[in-house]
């Protein structure tokens, strides 16, 4: 955390989402041309996969970690596909969770980002969520020496609450811990931030922030601020309770490419953050 006298100030990062259209270089220029600290990987020139994303495979590893450090760039997150709940697919995804939390330590990054994701049915929730702690606690062993930690996303399914905690009631590893995307429990299982924090607080290492509003066609995304998201109530909970990582914007433009471009909302949520936490003191 960078604190300034008078201020509480968070690591600002964005998830590459925002521009996919992007080359490597451009988002680490535009990154520090904007005021951020950090960049979180989520795809990169093209490809989902970090891992075979040209600035991330072995040869151009070296020069990528030059770049950011003489850009004063962090990658605090390394988010990839994984998800969970398909048996058939298990292997395959913890393989792909492997070979990210490698990467994130050539990168010095704390942390890879996982799903859950879908519970077919109420019925079938002990069935999966035992599923799901099974194959993190499988990766929490394979963390064992390395300083990088899984974090599963308040995402899909598992953006309800309920799941979530008798999720982590069932880990056994100190490597497993959450991202808290505020967007997905407030507007998809309509819970309050002060709820769904208060539940999982202890466990959050990350944060994605986002902002929308909700249309008969779902929820319409818009820059962060012109929403109805309470994003100054989340960022207080986070304050009062000496949160010290990131505070990561994820603008879905990959997904909807019909939103703002990424030159137009990147540096407006750097203005928006530092506002909210001007007025917070």
């Amino acid at each position: 955390r960078k604190v300034e006298v008078g201020a509480y100030r968070y690591k600002l990062a964005f998830t590459t989402l925002a521009c996919p259209n992007w080359s490597w270089d451009m988002i680490v220029d535009r990154a520090a041309e904007y005021g951020y600290e950090g960049i979180e990987p989520r795809g990169v020139e093209g490809e989902m996969d970090l891992t075979k994303a040209r600035p991330f495979i072995r040869e151009n590893l070296s020069n990528t970690k030059n770049q950011l450090k003489e850009h004063g760039l962090e990658i605090p997150c390394l988010d990839t596909s994984a998800r969970f709940d398909d048996p058939e697919t298990i292997d395959r995804n913890i393989e792909e969770a492997r070979r990210h939390i490698d990467l994130a330590a050539e990168l010095d990054a704390p942390y890879i980002r996982v799903f859950g994701d879908r519970i077919p049915s109420p019925e079938l929730a002990p069935k999966t969520i035992a599923q799901v702690a099974e194959a993190l606690n499988k990766l929490g062993e394979y963390t064992q020496g390395i300083p990088v930690m899984i974090l599963i996303e308040t995402h899909g399914d598992f953006s309800k609450t309920d799941y979530m905690v008798e999720l982590l009631s069932q880990i056994q590893s100190q490597s497993i811990g959450v991202l808290w995307d505020i967007h997905h429990p407030y507007r998809f299982q309509g819970e309050t931030l002060e709820s769904t924090f208060n539940r999982i607080s202890k466990y959050i290492r990350h944060t994605h922030v986002k902002d929308s509003v909700m249309t008969e066609n779902g929820p319409t995304y818009c820059p962060v601020g012109q929403g109805d998201l309470p994003l100054r109530s989340a960022l207080e909970l986070l304050r009062d309770h000496n949160y010290s990582g990131w505070i990561s914007f994820e603008w879905e433009k990959r997904w909807h490419p019909e939103i703002e471009e990424p030159d137009v909302v990147l540096p407006h949520f750097v203005q928006v953050i530092h506002e909210i936490e001007n007025s917070l003191g």
